[in-house]
């Protein structure tokens, strides 16, 4: 869709599944099976949604999906689908891997950084967007690249160290501008270095909200994830983004939700946040 001067496009990566109590933290399953159900393994359905940002002559893609690296007991685990690939999405739009200028991590996580990398032909580990310039946190990278018993399996160094070899990373200090109008916003609490992006043009804005706010059965304030490290923090990110997107008619652009890629968010007579879907 245009937005103002600019052009945004969801590519997706396919679909894949986690675990339906991790990904709703302390909220009962009696409360979220009735918009999520899981399958038998207890896990939902989650898209893999990348945004396509087209402005000042630049593509910018914002996060880069699964990738294609992991085998077939991950494939298994996670139930991926990858159909389409974010290749095949971007060829849609008239895009390879080279004419990428810029891609923006929201953070380093295997489903959201694990197309940043590909394999060749002999099987070496090179960036997949040979072009250009990775941007993330520098507390992010710092935190992926020191990860711990708890982070290191969402933090796979395949999807990362590679583009550093390579020197593509560009380390971010907090709120910047990468762009006229396209900023990494921090918004921490899944992540202490997650970041969201937010892309402003003839006065409409477009936020791109990362994990921050998953999917649109996580607008309520307290549905926070299991799987969020600083869940307080979280907390109050997403009060400060929806109070702003509320007042100021953000649409908002969810990563991760199967079935609704984007919407404006309003309060009923409650309080409670609602969702006006809109289609890109």
């Amino acid at each position: 869709m245009k937005l103002g001067a600019f052009d945004i496009h969801p590519v997706t990566d396919g679909r894949f599944r986690l675990d339906g109590g991790a990904m709703f933290g302390v909220v009962p399953k009696a409360l979220w099976q009735t918009c999520c159900p899981a399958d038998d393994l207890n896990r939902i359905p989650l898209s893999l949604t990348c945004l396509l940002i087209r402005a000042h002559g630049k593509h910018v893609l914002v996060d880069t999906g699964l990738g294609d690296k992991e085998d077939a007991k991950f494939r298994s685990l996670f139930a991926v689908e990858r159909i389409p690939t974010l290749q095949q999405s971007l060829t849609q739009h008239g895009l390879s891997r080279d004419d990428i200028h810029m891609v923006i991590n929201t953070h380093l996580h295997f489903d959201h950084a694990g197309g940043n990398t590909m394999t060749n032909g002999t099987g070496a580990l090179l960036p997949a967007f040979p072009k250009a310039t990775y941007y993330v946190q520098q507390g992010e990278y710092d935190d992926a690249t020191h990860a711990n018993e708890r982070t290191r399996a969402s933090y796979r160094r395949d999807n990362f160290t590679p583009v550093a070899n390579a020197n593509q990373w560009a380390f971010l200090q907090g709120e910047t501008e990468l762009l006229p109008g396209v900023t990494a916003v921090v918004t921490p609490g899944h992540t202490r270095g997650h970041q969201s992006v937010k892309v402003e043009s003839e006065g409409r804005v477009a936020f791109f909200l990362g994990d921050l706010i998953p999917t649109v059965s996580h607008l309520p304030l307290p549905y926070i994830m299991g799987y969020d490290l600083e869940p307080v923090q979280t907390l109050d990110s997403k009060r400060r983004v929806l109070e702003r997107a509320c007042e100021e008619q953000w649409l908002l652009i969810f990563e991760h939700d199967p079935l609704i890629q984007a919407g404006y968010v309003s309060k009923n007579v409650d309080g409670k946040y609602v969702l006006r879907e809109v289609t890109l």
